[in-house]
C-alpha cells in the first residue's frame, strides 16, 4: 500500500470514527432532550394538577366564605329586625347564646343612645325660662312616680292605692323611659334578694361603676320581665300593656310637648318658647338627667356614704343622693327595712317622696302607709 493509499485509509477511518462519535452524540443528545421533554411534560402536568387542585380549593373556600357571609348577613338582618320589633314590643325575647347574655346588645339599645345624642339639639333650638320650667316640672313629677310608685309601691307594697291611681302613676313612671312598672319592680325585687352578691346585676361591689350605673340593663340578661317575681302585679292587664309596649308613653309625651310648644310659639309668643325647645329641653334633657339621677342609687349608694345599720350588703346613706332622688339616697335605711313608705327614718333626713305620699294619704288617694317600727329604727346599728 502506497503512502497515498495509507493516508486515504487513515482519513477514511477518522471520518468513520467522527461519524460514529457524532451519531453517538446525537443519540445521547436526543435521549437527553427526550428525557428533558418528559420531565418538562411531567412537571407541566403536575403543575396543572396542582393549579387545578388549588383552584378547586380556592373555589371551595370562596364558596364557604360566601355561604358564611350570607349566613352572617341573614343573621344580622334577622337580629336587626328583631331589635326593631323589640323597640316597640318587648314581648318577643329572642333566644340568646348564653355566652352573650351579658354583652351589650347594640342594635337593641339604639333608641337609648339616640335619647342621649338628641340632647345636643338644645344648641340649635335655644332656651327659655318656660322650657326650663317644663323640664324641671317633668323631672320632679316623673322622679316622684319612679320613687313613690315604681319603687315604694310596685316593688315593695309600702302603701295601698286604687287600681286607677296605680295605673295613672304607672303611666307617669313609664314616661321616664325606665321601662314598664312590672319590669322595674321585678328587677328591683331581684336586687334585694341578691344585693351585692354575685347574682345582683347592678352591684358596684360585684361589677364596675358603669356596669352598675347603666351597662347591666343594656344586655339580653336584663331585657325580660320575670312575671314569677311579681305575681301580684302581673294580673293587671293595663300594667302588662305598659310593660310590653314601654315605648308608647314616652313617644306620646314627646309628641305632646312638640305640639304644645308649636301652639304656644304661635299663640303665646311672649313665653319665648317653641316646639323644638319643649321637645329637647322638656323631653330629652329632662329624661336623660332623670335617668342618670335615678341610677346613681345603683352605682353610688353602695359605695359612697355612711352605714347606720348592719345589712348583708354595702348599702349607704347619702344626703346628696337623697336630695336629687327625693329620698332614695337613704339607701342603707331602705335595705335595713325595705317595706317602709319612708326612707328618711329620722326627721332630719329629708325624704320628699314620703312627704308627697303623706299628702296624698290625707287626700284619700293612697292609704295604709307602712311606718318604720321603733325597734327597727334603733336596731342593728353599725358599731
Amino acid at each position: 500500500m502506497t503512502n497515498n493509499d495509507h493516508t486515504a485509509h487513515s482519513a477514511a477511518l477518522q471520518v468513520a470514527q467522527i461519524e460514529e462519535a457524532v451519531a453517538e452524540t446525537l443519540v445521547e443528545a436526543r435521549r437527553k432532550v427526550e428525557h428533558a421533554a418528559h420531565q418538562v411534560e411531567t412537571a407541566a402536568i403536575d403543575a396543572m394538577e396542582s393549579a387545578r387542585a388549588c383552584a378547586h380549593e380556592a373555589k371551595d373556600r370562596a364558596q364557604e366564605a360566601i355561604d358564611g357571609t350570607v349566613t352572617k348577613t341573614r343573621g344580622l338582618w334577622r337580629r336587626a329586625a328583631l331589635a326593631v320589633v323589640n323597640w316597640f314590643d318587648t314581648a318577643h325575647q329572642p333566644d340568646v347564646d348564653p355566652a352573650k347574655l351579658d354583652r351589650i346588645a347594640w342594635l337593641r339599645i339604639v333608641p337609648f343612645i339616640g335619647l342621649h345624642v338628641a340632647c345636643v339639639g338644645v344648641f340649635f333650638v335655644g332656651v327659655s325660662w318656660f322650657a326650663l320650667a317644663v323640664a324641671a316640672f317633668l323631672y320632679a313629677i316623673r322622679m316622684f312616680a319612679i320613687t313613690g310608685f315604681y319603687h315604694r309601691y310596685f316593688s315593695h307594697k309600702a302603701f295601698k292605692t286604687s287600681r286607677v291611681m296605680q295605673f295613672v302613676f304607672g303611666v307617669i313612671g313609664a314616661s321616664s323611659v325606665q321601662r314598664g312598672p312590672l319590669w322595674w319592680a321585678a328587677h328591683h325585687r331581684h336586687h334585694h334578694r341578691h344585693s351585692d352578691q354575685p347574682g345582683d346585676l347592678h352591684s358596684p361591689v360585684q361589677h364596675s361603676f358603669w356596669r352598675s350605673h347603666m351597662g347591666w340593663f343594656l344586655t339580653p340578661r336584663a331585657f325580660g320581665t320575670d312575671d314569677a317575681v311579681i305575681p301580684d302585679l302581673a294580673r293587671y292587664p293595663e300594667l302588662k300593656f305598659l310593660d310590653r309596649f314601654d315605648i308608647f308613653v314616652p313617644v306620646a309625651l314627646a309628641v305632646v310637648l312638640f305640639v304644645l310648644g308649636g301652639v304656644l310659639e304661635e299663640h303665646v309668643p311672649s313665653l319665648g318658647t317653641s316646639a323644638g325647645q319643649l321637645l329637647f329641653w322638656g323631653f330629652f334633657v329632662s329624661t336623660v338627667v332623670l335617668f342618670h339621677a335615678t341610677v346613681t342609687i345603683n352605682s353610688l349608694a353602695h359605695v359612697w356614704g355612711k352605714r347606720r345599720y348592719q345589712t348583708r350588703d354595702d348599702s349607704r346613706n347619702n344626703v346628696w343622693l337623697a336630695l336629687i332622688t327625693f329620698g332614695e339616697g337613704w339607701h342603707n335605711n331602705h335595705h335595713h327595712y325595705p317595706g317602709s313608705a319612708r326612707q328618711g327614718f329620722f326627721w332630719w333626713e329629708i325624704d320628699l317622696t314620703y312627704y308627697a305620699l303623706k299628702a296624698m294619704s290625707w287626700l284619700g288617694l293612697i292609704w295604709d302607709l307602712k311606718p318604720v317600727p321603733e325597734r327597727i329604727k334603733h336596731g342593728q346599728r353599725v358599731r
